[in-house]
């Protein structure tokens, strides 16, 4: 369990589980490295106290036109950092923002109108996470965009595990659905859901038994914290004691399960 893709409909709170779980992996020793590879989601960096994003890993290829090229089998060999194994601590620094034991780096972001499509965004992050190579005590966390594009593109063939964040709604039930049959066409067994933002322990059971029906594996649930709702509310760092406490129960069943897989 080292590559961990955060996933879900837009609105679930995907961000907010990011931060969550990158806080709660660093209280438990491991160094952390969260891809923001959520290319239309501006705020990332705020929730963990950054002060600004860090330059994109587009640039490290020459911009959106020569991800193609640069990945293409058929293309001369690339000199980019990116075409080679890639440890965290090779990282060009102005690529990269760390603090206290966890680092963010972001793919890249749609900036400006007729700007293009996402496409190059989403081969770079299948890349970045194919060749990066982890140490025993670190770990990745991706904040994918929300939807299922991210699957067209081949990008969870490069990460571990697959965790769908799912809030109370139709819709977003319908989506952990469909993401867990594309894992599961993938090859990826790995996958689990965490509910998020629920108000009570009814609509817990209810959205458990409606995932369980659909053969879908329910590791944990996040209350509704308004801490967390205020913090995204002042764009500032995520303080929420109450979901870091539930994120805690649901580490626990993560790394048990991958010392006993």
């Amino acid at each position: 369990m080292r590559k961990i893709s955060v996933c879900g409909k837009g609105g679930s709170g995907k961000s907010s589980v990011v931060t969550l779980l990158a806080n709660g992996m660093r209280e438990r020793g491991y160094q952390v490295l969260v891809v923001d590879s959520d290319e239309s989601n501006p705020g990332l960096y705020r929730m963990f106290g950054f002060e600004k994003r860090p330059n994109p890993l587009l640039g490290l290829v020459g911009g959106k036109k020569n991800v193609f090229r640069t990945f293409s089998e058929e293309s001369e060999p690339s000199r980019s950092i990116l075409t080679q194994e890639v440890r965290i601590a090779d990282l060009p620094r102005q690529y990269i923002v760390e603090t206290d034991g966890i680092g963010m780096v972001c793919i890249g972001k749609i900036l400006q109108s007729l700007e293009g499509c996402a496409c190059p965004m989403g081969v770079l992050s299948r890349e970045f996470l194919k060749r990066l190579r982890l140490q025993e005590d670190e770990v990745a966390i991706v904040d994918m965009e929300a939807g299922i594009e991210h699957f067209g593109r081949g990008v969870e063939t490069s990460i571990d595990s697959v965790l769908i964040v799912v809030e109370p709604s139709f819709d977003s039930l319908e989506l952990a659905d469909k993401i867990n049959t594309l894992t599961t066409e993938v090859g990826m067994d790995n996958t689990w859901t965490i509910l998020n933002k629920v108000m009570s322990e009814e609509i817990t059971l209810k959205l458990r038994d409606e995932l369980e029906k659909k053969g879908i594996s329910v590791i944990g649930s996040i209350g509704y914290d308004p801490d967390i709702f205020q913090a995204g509310l002042e764009g500032r760092p995520l303080t929420g004691n109450r979901a870091a406490e539930d994120m805690a129960k649901i580490l626990d069943v993560l790394l048990e399960h991958a010392k006993h897989p």
